[in-house]
């Protein structure tokens, strides 16, 4: 997929990832086409699955959500089936920001964000809970955020 991607199409994605509500106008001017070519560029970036949604970032604060906290999870045993269930039961737990199925002393990183200790304790014991195998978790609890990012280095 990468390299059907032109130099203008680039430039669009830096663009649009720090900028998601640019007007196209704004945008074509910005990448030195018109209007409509450039309309044209960012339709087929989104029917191709390049550019995948436009979000609002949301302050976690404005909503009490201060807690961040990052969990391993290392099952007791592992196949196919269960990681199907585990990744099943993971997918509905709206804490539950990202989660990860990783190589390494550990099969799952978990980032979570929450109101308090007290959420925290409940979510784990959710996951925890409805793991189909019995599990062993570590926790990170964060206590400062040095960056957070979901922009993605766009080589031009």
């Amino acid at each position: 997929m990468t390299a059907s991607l032109d130099r203008i199409d680039r430039k669009i994605l830096d663009i649009l990832q720090r900028e998601g509500r640019l007007p196209v106008t704004e945008l074509a001017q910005r990448v030195g086409l018109s209007t409509s070519p450039c309309s044209e560029r960012v339709k087929r970036l989104e029917k191709n699955g390049v550019i995948t949604g436009y979000h609002a970032r949301v302050s976690p604060e404005a909503l009490g959500k201060t807690l961040l906290v990052f969990v391993e999870i290392k099952l007791s045993s592992k196949s196919g089936e269960v990681f199907d269930k585990v990744k099943k039961e993971l997918l509905h737990m709206p804490e539950v920001l990202e989660c990860h199925l990783v190589s390494g002393g550990f099969d799952y990183l978990v980032k979570a964000r929450l109101r308090g200790m007290g959420e925290y304790r409940h979510l784990l014991g959710d996951i925890l809970k409805k793991l189909p195998v019995p599990a062993e978790s570590h926790s990170y609890v964060v206590m400062e955020e040095v960056k957070e990012s979901l922009l993605l280095p766009v080589d031009r």
